[in-house]
């Protein structure tokens, strides 16, 4: 698909539609929804902004690119005056003081913020089904989950409620409901994009990125919320991509994984389509090389040891003092227990537990230390495999999405679905979905900061499936 935002732009240019005619169509849209994909509207901000959108229209002025162009947020990002949920029974009333840097960043460009969108529980899950809210069901098949965590903001990309929306990955939260509703879901390099008033899951793979349906308007979003933000000192200062600079390919060599294709928890079609994708680039003259890489097992506890770990650390603040729905109790210790098990998720308890066991005395040394060692030496082996490749090329998840419920009762099948993401999330590398190559799609993952030639070789597989 073409770009849809400089679609709209000219269509508001030209006056063959008005701002608050097109958000109004789209508030609509997800105010009959049924596909749990909302957690609030924003109408009355959105309506404010659209009609300023006209006005300057109507008085000759010109407009930006991404003036008057509607986008949802995933419910972990403050939005000021606006409710800040974490789809959590206990952040359900609080509104958010200030807003992030990376949202500010778009509303400054004019974009327009129409919806917080349905996500698992502070991003607790890869279904989106771990939400007050309900499960969020798929744009596909309502049937199956949404993926998760950013479930919402991909079902409203994929039915165009929205333009484009903004999700959060932690370890594919981002890309594996992007490949579950046959969109593009971009994770940046870490760093790239400011984290600041996104609620941490867990700080050090944490990233905000953009969902849309095409590679045009994943860049057009993604030069805009990039950026050193003195708010967060993990960002990093990177160059504008020029629509120049991505329409052909310099990417002559790539690598996959040979133990994920033949894993035995692959789903057989993915791993036939994954090949013949591979086949079909060797055709077109790309060398392609086998690589090695962690077993799934290792990936995914290495990557649960360490969130886990995080998340029992910035969660120990939601405890009804300064944030949420306090409930109160005999005396102070007992008014924190009751708040934070009432209010928190079987999910979310479950991840402080075990972040609290790995953390404490005579396991921190056992568990913690070994899974920081082992990402090093995951880090270490993209090092080496980037001397030898452009571009590493996997599928987006071993399996095609289960049925709404089935997750629920099989947390540890929920956590290896996880196990063709978390590693390059662990990595902080720069990985795309895009809807093609297998039924959920295909992940493209360069060296860190070479976001540009994700999107590069991208552009080259839309052409070439």
């Amino acid at each position: 698909m073409d770009s849809q935002i400089k679609k709209i732009h000219q269509q508001l240019v030209s006056k063959q539609i008005t701002c608050t005619a097109l958000v109004q169509e789209k508030l609509d849209l997800l105010k009959q929804n049924t596909y749990n994909s909302v957690n609030s509207l924003l109408d009355t901000l959105a309506l404010d902004l659209a009609a300023k959108v006209d006005a300057k229209i109507a008085n000759g002025a010109t407009i930006g690119l991404l003036e008057g162009i509607p986008f949802g947020i995933k419910d972990v990002y403050m939005v000021q005056g606006t409710y800040t949920t974490a789809s959590s029974d206990l952040l359900k009333n609080y509104k958010s003081p200030y807003t992030a840097t990376a949202i500010q960043k778009l509303m400054d460009a004019g974009a327009i913020p129409l919806v917080k969108e349905n996500c698992d529980s502070f991003g607790h899950g890869s279904s989106s089904e771990n939400t007050i809210f309900g499960a969020v069901k798929n744009a596909i098949n309502p049937e199956l989950v949404a993926g998760g965590s950013s479930g919402g903001s991909a079902v409203n990309v994929a039915k165009e409620y929205t333009v484009f929306s903004i999700g959060g990955d932690t370890g594919g939260s981002i890309r594996q409901p992007a490949g579950y509703n046959h969109i593009y879901g971009f994770k940046p390099t870490y760093g790239r994009i400011s984290r600041f008033g996104l609620m941490a899951y867990a700080s050090s793979t944490d990233c905000v990125g953009p969902l849309a349906k095409s590679i045009e308007d994943i860049r057009i979003v993604l030069n805009v919320m990039s950026g050193k933000d003195p708010k967060d000192q993990t960002s990093i200062t990177s160059s504008e991509i020029s629509e120049a600079a991505i329409a052909t390919s310099a990417v002559k060599t790539i690598g996959y994984f040979k133990n994920f294709v033949e894993s035995d928890a692959i789903d057989a079609q993915v791993k036939s389509d994954f090949l013949v994708t591979i086949e079909k680039l060797k055709v077109k003259g790309i060398a392609v090389k086998e690589l090695g890489f962690f077993k799934s097992d290792i990936l995914v506890s290495t990557y649960y040891t360490l969130a886990m770990a995080e998340t029992a650390s910035n969660l120990s603040r939601l405890d009804g003092t300064n944030y949420g729905n306090r409930i109160e109790a005999e005396n102070l210790i007992e008014t924190y227990a009751v708040t934070r098990s009432e209010n928190f998720s079987d999910e979310t308890k479950r991840r402080i537990v075990g972040g609290n066991q790995v953390l404490s005395q005579g396991f921190s040394d056992e568990i913690y230390l070994k899974g920081l060692a082992v990402r090093d030496q995951i880090s270490e082996n993209f090092s080496r495999d980037f001397e030898e490749v452009d571009i590493i090329l996997s599928p987006v998840t071993p399996n095609t999405p289960p049925k709404i419920g089935d997750s629920l009762k099989d947390p540890l099948a929920m956590y290896l679905s996880d196990a063709y993401t978390v590693g390059f999330s662990l990595g902080q590398l720069p990985t795309l979905t895009v809807p093609q190559g297998t039924s959920t799609g295909l992940q493209i993952t360069a060296a860190k900061n070479n976001d540009e030639l994700v999107l590069q070789f991208a552009n080259f597989l839309k052409d070439t499936l």
